[in-house]
């Protein structure tokens, strides 16, 4: 029986931080297409899309993980909010700031942070931590992008 509260809390809290980060970077498709791109960059228009269905499934992993009785959930908690703090602040630091070389180092704390949270997450509840994956490769990916930008953008 699914417990309805804490999973719209758990959506509410994924797709609230990636909504408040977006309203803050409000500019950041004008910055992103002035920047000369790595290639297999995609369209600006890309970001919001997945960037919505990952926060969502990072929320249903959350969700699953809090919900169990696993007595590593509250570390594994501690994790995700850690990341998702660390997520929160990444565009700030890239789309507003434009420093895109601690914006670099930024994204592979929170790659690390990710990677713990996902196997962590597995650890509690496998599905969840399949949940965990698109997000990991998706910061893999944004890794790339990052490093790509600051090289040819010094």
């Amino acid at each position: 029986m699914k417990k309805w509260k804490p999973l719209i809390l758990s959506l509410a809290i994924s797709l609230g931080t990636g909504a408040l980060a977006a309203l803050l970077t409000r500019q950041s498709p004008e910055v992103y297409e002035s920047l000369i791109q790595p290639p297999l960059a995609p369209p600006p228009w890309v970001f919001p899309v997945v960037w919505t269905l990952l926060y969502i499934l990072m929320g249903i992993a959350a969700y699953r993980v809090w919900v169990t009785d696993d007595p590593g959930r509250e570390r594994a908690l501690t994790l995700y909010g850690a990341q998702l703090l660390f997520n929160f602040f990444w565009p700030q630091i890239f789309f507003s700031a434009r420093l895109y070389g601690l914006a670099l180092i930024w994204i592979v704390v929170l790659w690390v942070l990710v990677l713990l949270t996902q196997r962590r997450f597995a650890r509690i509840d496998r599905t969840a931590g399949i949940l965990m994956l698109p997000y990991l490769l998706w910061v893999t990916f944004a890794v790339y992008l990052n490093a790509g930008v600051w090289y040819l953008n010094r």
